[in-house]
């Protein structure tokens, strides 16, 4: 048992460290590699649809603060638009550009392929466990850190 619980240690950290870098090595060896993963995953909150910037913080559990330095390097590199509310001028709204869009494009065709990639050699029964173990995984890490965001 002990051994189990040293193999799964281990394939956990390497796993979660391999996505972020690969993540990132997939995206920096195209067009974007101006890109940081976090710049990436902003992208990605963003969305495809205008957004305000509490709604985009609130899905990525950080500050206003924190987003506002992102969101300003995303816009001098070109790949978001800021715009003020018409009828509140303090509400900021986001929304990706063309270039900001054919990253997430990008990124979901990563994480598209990625998912096929695991599931491909398992049958519906192996792929139900491995829904519920990461979904154990993941209700650990929500409720043992008290993290708010979602999936």
């Amino acid at each position: 048992m002990n051994n189990i619980y040293g193999t799964l240690n281990e394939l956990l950290v390497k796993l979660f460290n391999n996505i972020l870098h690969i993540e990132e090595l997939a995206l920096k060896a195209g067009e974007f590699n101006d890109l940081t993963i976090n710049e990436i995953h902003v992208i990605e909150a963003i969305g495809l649809d205008r957004r305000n910037m509490s709604s985009v913080a609130k899905d990525l559990d950080i500050t206003i603060g924190t987003l506002t330095i992102s969101i300003n390097n995303l816009y001098n590199k070109g790949y978001v638009n800021r715009t003020r509310g018409n009828e509140d001028r303090r509400i900021v709204f986001i929304s990706l550009t063309d270039k900001g869009q054919r990253v997430y494009s990008h990124h979901a065709a990563f994480h598209e392929e990625m998912i096929k990639t695991t599931i491909s050699k398992l049958n519906e029964e192996e792929m139900a466990v491995l829904v519920s173990a990461l979904g154990n995984i993941n209700i650990y890490f929500k409720e043992k850190y008290n993290t708010n965001k979602k999936g």
